[in-house]
C-alpha cells in the first residue's frame, strides 16, 4: 500500500474497532491504542516469517484484520468467527492461544532459541525476526521480568515492543511506574532505565500512535543481531470520544484530543511521579462510559444491547463483599483486601477502593504474588482477603501450596467466575474446585446464597483467635449465574425459595460450617446439588415429586473440602440412588469423592447397604465461549436429563 494511505488504513481501522464495540463489544481500549502499532508491525515485518507474539493478545483485535479476518469485525454475521485473542487455530500468523499476562517474552525467546539454533546448525531458519508485544500492565507480571532476565542472556535478534498507555487494567500498581513516567517525560534518556538495567538495548518513540514515526523505529530494528526494547507511548482508547478526565485537585485538568484525525502522538498525562494512578480517572467499573487514556472503563466494552442489564454474578457479589468487609477497617488495622489487578471486574469499585485507602491494596498483574503477600500479612497477624478470577488464580497454585497451605496461613481467597460459564477458552473457571478442594489443610466453601456468601466471608475472616475460627486457609467460590437468577426469581428454588435471604444468628452459624445442609428429606433418591447447582437439584426434586411421586432428599453440601460422612451414611437405609451435581470437571472433582466413599466404605457401615451414585458435571475439557445453557446440556446438567437418569 503507498506509504500515504496508512493513516487513512488506520482511521478506518479505528472506525471499524468502534462499531465493532457498540454492537459485539470487547477489549477495544486496548485495541484502539494499538492501531498504528499493529499497521507499522505488518508493515515493516513479514509475518509469519518473522513471529509476532502478543502478550495477553486481548490487543490483537487489529492484527487479525490484517490477517485475512477482516470480516469478522465488519460484519455480524461474522462476529462470533474469531476468539478475542490469539489462536494458532483461525490463523498461521498466531503463535499462541493467550489470555493470561506477561508471558510473551519467554514466549518469544523460546522461539528464537530454535532459530538460533538452526541457524547454528545449517546455516538457516524459516523463523525471521521474533517480535513479542508487551504493556506496561503486564511488565508487573513476575514472568516478565523472568524473559526480560532471559532474552539479555540468550542474545541474538530478539525485539520487545514495549506498549506504554500509562493504564494496566485499572491503574498501574509498582515502583517501576515511577521510572517509567520520568523514562517518558525525558523522551527516554532518564535514569534509572529498567530494560538497560538487565543489559538490553532501549529505543524511545514518543508518538506511539504516529504510523510513519513506528515505521521508522521499527525499521531500525528489523534483522537487529541483539535484543532490544522499542518503548513506545500510545493513548489506551484512542478514538473514543474525548473527554476532560476529572483529577484530584492535586493534578491538573487534562484534554486528550481524539487520534482519530491526528496522529502526532499523544498529551502528556503529566502525572511523573505516578503517585496515585487512579486519581487521574473517575470511571467506576469497567463497562461504563469508556473514553481515552487513563479509563479503567475502556478495558471491556459491554455492546449496546447489554447496557442497562442487571450486574452479572461478579459485579453483584463483589459489591456484596465489598460493603459488608468496610465497616470493619475502621477498628481492624490489619484487614485489607488484595486485588492482583481487574478489579472493576470484580465488583471492587473505584469509590470502595478510594475510601479503603490502605485497607486496599492492588499488586498489579501478580497473582503468585500477591498470595504470597496474603501469607505475609497473615503470618504478622493480619486478615488478608485476596480477590481475583478463578483461572487466574491458576498462576499462583505454588504459593497456595507451600506460603499457603503449608503453613497454615489465614488467607481468605475470593474466588471468581468458579465453574461452568460463556467465557473463552483462556478464562474458564471449570477447573477450580479440582484445585482448590484438593489441597491439603484449605477449606474451599460454596456458598448458594447472597447469605451464605456473607456468612462464609464473615467466618473465614474471623480473628484467628476467635471462637469456631478456621485454623489454615479458606477460599470462597463466589456464586455464580445460577444462583444469583434464583435469588431474582425464587421460583427456581421451589423447596427453599426466597427463605435463603433470612438470616440467622451469628453464634449458630459459626459453630458447624463444614456440615451438609438437608433442605428436604425424603427418600428412594438423593440429589447433592453444590454450589451453582444447588438450585437445579432444587428444580429436580420439585420434578420427581410432581411427575412420579418422588420425595427426594435435597442438600446443599455448602463446601467441598471434605465429606460429611454422617449425612452420607444416613441415606443408606432408604436411599437406593444419590445424585450429585457440580458445575466443575467431574474428573478429580467434587462427586468422585462422593463415589468413593461409598465403595470404599461399604463393609463398615450397619446395614451394608450401598446407594448407587450417579455424577453430573463437566468433560475434562476446554470451551470456548459455549454458552452456559448449551454446557448444562451438555454436560447432562438439566431437570429432564436428571429426572430420565432417575427413572432409568
Amino acid at each position: 500500500m503507498p506509504a500515504v494511505q496508512l493513516k487513512e488504513l488506520c482511521r478506518e481501522i479505528r472506525t471499524t474497532l468502534l462499531n465493532y464495540g457498540h454492537a459485539h463489544g470487547g477489549h477495544i481500549g486496548s485495541n484502539l491504542g494499538m492501531v498504528e502499532a499493529t499497521v507499522a508491525l505488518h508493515r515493516v515485518f513479514d509475518s509469519p516469517h518473522d513471529r509476532i507474539v502478543f502478550d495477553v493478545s486481548h490487543q490483537s483485535y487489529v492484527h487479525k484484520m490484517l490477517t485475512g479476518r477482516a470480516l469478522s469485525y465488519l460484519e455480524p454475521q461474522h462476529f462470533n468467527d474469531v476468539t478475542g485473542f490469539t489462536n494458532p487455530a483461525e490463523s498461521e500468523h498466531d503463535q499462541f492461544v493467550l489470555g493470561h499476562t506477561g508471558t510473551s517474552i519467554s514466549l518469544a525467546c523460546g522461539i528464537a532459541k530454535t532459530r538460533n539454533a538452526e541457524i547454528s546448525a545449517t546455516g538457516t531458519s524459516s523463523i525471521g525476526n521474533v517480535v513479542a508485544v508487551i504493556g506496561d500492565g503486564s511488565l508487573s507480571s513476575g514472568v516478565a521480568f523472568e524473559g526480560l532476565n532471559n532474552a539479555a542472556e540468550q542474545g541474538g535478534n530478539l525485539i520487545v515492543i514495549f506498549n506504554d498507555n500509562e493504564m494496566s487494567i485499572a491503574g498501574d500498581f509498582g515502583g517501576m511506574y515511577g521510572p517509567l513516567a520520568r523514562l517518558r517525560a525525558s523522551g527516554g534518556t532518564a535514569q534509572p532505565n529498567i530494560f538497560n538495567a538487565f543489559g538490553l538495548d532501549y529505543r524511545y518513540v514518543e508518538a506511539g500512535n504516529d504510523v510513519d514515526a513506528l515505521i521508522k523505529a521499527f525499521e531500525e530494528v528489523r534483522d537487529i543481531d541483539h535484543p532490544v526494547v522499542v518503548h513506545i507511548h500510545t493513548l489506551k482508547g484512542a478514538g473514543y470520544e474525548g473527554k476532560t478526565n476529572t483529577v484530584d485537585a492535586a493534578h491538573q485538568q487534562l484534554q486528550h484530543t481524539t487520534a482519530t484525525d491526528k496522529a502526532e502522538g499523544i498529551p502528556s498525562t503529566n502525572n511523573v511521579l505516578h503517585d496515585e494512578p487512579w486519581h487521574s480517572d473517575h470511571c467506576n467499573l469497567s463497562d461504563h462510559e469508556p473514553h481515552e487514556g487513563q479509563c479503567e472503563a475502556s478495558h471491556w466494552q459491554n455492546p449496546d444491547a447489554s447496557l442497562g442489564k442487571p450486574e452479572d454474578p461478579r459485579k453483584y457479589y463483589g459489591k456484596m463483599a465489598m460493603a459488608a468487609l468496610e465497616p470493619r477497617f475502621a477498628s481492624e488495622p490489619g484487614l485489607v483486601v488484595i486485588s492482583p489487578a481487574t478489579p472493576g471486574s470484580n465488583g471492587i469499585t473505584h469509590e470502595f477502593r478510594e475510601r479503603a485507602g490502605a485497607h486496599y491494596v492492588d499488586t498489579g498483574i501478580t497473582e503468585s504474588h500477591a498470595v504470597a503477600f496474603a501469607a505475609g500479612i497473615a503470618r504478622a497477624g493480619g486478615t488478608p482477603v485476596v480477590a481475583t478470577t478463578a483461572s487466574f488464580f491458576q498462576r499462583a497454585y505454588d504459593q497456595f501450596f507451600q506460603e499457603m497451605s503449608l503453613n497454615r496461613s489465614r488467607v481468605t481467597v475470593l474466588d471468581f467466575l468458579g465453574g461452568l460459564s460463556g467465557s473463552d477458552n483462556t478464562h474458564s473457571g471449570a477447573y477450580d474446585l479440582a484445585m482448590f478442594a484438593n489441597i491439603p489443610q484449605v477449606t474451599m466453601l460454596v456458598p448458594t446464597s447472597g447469605r451464605d456468601f456473607l456468612d462464609d466471608l464473615a467466618w473465614a475472616t474471623l480473628p484467628a483467635n476467635a471462637e469456631n475460627a478456621p485454623t489454615g486457609s479458606v477460599v470462597i467460590r463466589v456464586p455464580g449465574e445460577g444462583v444469583l437468577a434464583a435469588e431474582r426469581d425464587a421460583t427456581l428454588r421451589p423447596i427453599t425459595g426466597a427463605q435463603t435471604a433470612a438470616s440467622q444468628p451469628v453464634d449458630s452459624v459459626f459453630s458447624d460450617m463444614l456440615s451438609w445442609r438437608i433442605n428436604q428429606s425424603g427418600s428412594q433418591v438423593a440429589i447433592l446439588g453444590l454450589g451453582n447447582t444447588y438450585p437445579l437439584a432444587e428444580r429436580a426434586a420439585a420434578a420427581l415429586q410432581s411427575e412420579h411421586g418422588i420425595t427426594a432428599t435435597v442438600i446443599d453440601p455448602r463446601q467441598c473440602t471434605s465429606l460429611d460422612t454422617d449425612a452420607l451414611e444416613s441415606l443408606r437405609k432408604n436411599h437406593a440412588l444419590v445424585i450429585t451435581l457440580e458445575d466443575g470437571q467431574l474428573e478429580g472433582g467434587w462427586g468422585e469423592k462422593v463415589t468413593s466413599y461409598y465403595a470404599n466404605h461399604w463393609q463398615h457401615s450397619e446395614s451394608a447397604l450401598n446407594p448407587r451414585v450417579l455424577n453430573f458435571g463437566a468433560t475434562k475439557e476446554f470451551t470456548d465461549r459455549v454458552p452456559l445453557a448449551e454446557l448444562n446440556k451438555r454436560y447432562g446438567l438439566t431437570v429432564d436429563n436428571i429426572v430420565s437418569a432417575v427413572n432409568r
